[in-house]
C-alpha cells in the first residue's frame, strides 16, 4: 500500500496514550504510536476480530449505513475503532485516558484527523 501518514498530529488529542492504523484485511498495524505498556500490534490483530465481527453482524441484519466508530468504555480508558471513510480496509484505533479526555471532541479530532491521510 502506497501513501504518506504520520500519526503524530494525533498526540495533541487530549488523553492520548496510543493509535495504530491497522489493515483491516490482514490485522497488521501500518503505523503505531505511543501505547506505554499496551502491545498496539497485538490490540491492532484483536480489534480487527471486532471490526469484521460489527460488519457481519450488520449485514446479517440488513443495516445500511456504514460504521462510524466502535467504543470500548473501561473505568480508566475509551478505545476508539474508527473505520476509515476513505479507505474501508483501514481503520483507526486510538486509546484515551477517560479522566482527562473528552469523547465527543476525540472523535470530531479523528474524523479531521483522516482526512490529512494520503493514500495515493
Amino acid at each position: 500500500m502506497a501513501g504518506n501518514f504520520s500519526l503524530d498530529q494525533l498526540n495533541s488529542v487530549a488523553g492520548f496514550i496510543g493509535a495504530a492504523l491497522v489493515d483491516s484485511d490482514s490485522g497488521m498495524a501500518l503505523g503505531t504510536l505511543g501505547g506505554g505498556s499496551l502491545d498496539l500490534d497485538v490490540a491492532a490483530a484483536g480489534n480487527t476480530e471486532v471490526i469484521r465481527s460489527k460488519r457481519n453482524v450488520a449485514k446479517m441484519l440488513g443495516l445500511s449505513g456504514t460504521i462510524e466508530d466502535v467504543l470500548i468504555t473501561l473505568s480508566n480508558q475509551y478505545h476508539l475503532i474508527r473505520p476509515l471513510e476513505s479507505n474501508e480496509a483501514l481503520f483507526l484505533y486510538v486509546v484515551l485516558d477517560r479522566a482527562k479526555s473528552n469523547l465527543a471532541m476525540a472523535r470530531h479530532e479523528l474524523k479531521s484527523f483522516e482526512r490529512t491521510l494520503d493514500f495515493k
